[in-house]
């Protein structure tokens, strides 16, 4: 069986839906007992909340990217504003976790991605913007674990080699879905990669 790559990436933020503590320990605890290194995109206002969990990721060999400051649609913010909240995220990501996060970055709801003022703001600061081709919709109410590693198997298969997966590091079914999935793609070749191994060439 060919080996295929597949990038787990974890938006790490604060929750807009109810949700329970100790979702992304436990997200975390699972990577480093199966072996991976994700990419882990982070809020700077979650890494000043939460600094026991941002300094954890700084030491266990994840990528890690900026997820912006106040986690807003960025083409609502004007060219000062897109400027501060990165520069924001990027001091607090840096004292939190203990890790530069350039030159990756993800846009907040993914708005922005396609907007050539925000995506020169980007490039400005440092960055360039990393979307996804899987995405397990794991925030939405009602989500069910057995249906978020489903979809997030057949995502991956069906896209082939150098999926990137997004996920979130909040939701309850997210933590439990993740040992399947691992499993599940490992059983069809996948290796996991951080993001920065899709893009080294």
């Amino acid at each position: 069986m060919t080996a295929w790559r597949v990038a787990l990436t974890f938006d790490l933020e604060h929750p807009d839906r109810p949700s329970v503590p100790g979702v992304t320990e436990r997200l975390l605890d699972t990577l480093d007992g199966v072996g991976i290194a994700a990419t882990l995109f982070v809020q700077g206002r979650w890494a000043e909340a939460y600094p026991a969990t941002a300094r954890r990721i700084g030491t266990t060999g994840h990528l890690v990217g900026s997820h912006s400051h106040y986690h807003a649609r960025l083409p609502l913010l004007t060219d000062a504003g897109l400027a501060e909240d990165l520069h924001a995220a990027e001091i607090a990501i840096r004292e939190s976790v203990g890790a530069d996060p350039r030159p990756w970055f993800r846009c907040p709801f993914g708005a922005g991605a396609d907007d050539a003022r925000v995506l020169s703001a980007i490039a400005t600061a440092g960055y360039r913007d990393i979307g996804w081709d899987v995405d397990g919709e794991d925030w939405q109410i009602g989500r069910t674990a057995a249906a978020l590693e489903a979809d997030i198997t057949a995502g991956s298969i069906r896209h082939g080699d150098g999926a990137i997966v997004l996920l979130h590091g909040w939701p309850s079914p997210t933590a439990q879905a993740l040992p399947g999935i691992v499993a599940r793609l490992r059983d069809q070749g996948a290796v996991f990669v951080r993001v920065d191994e899709l893009f080294a060439a």
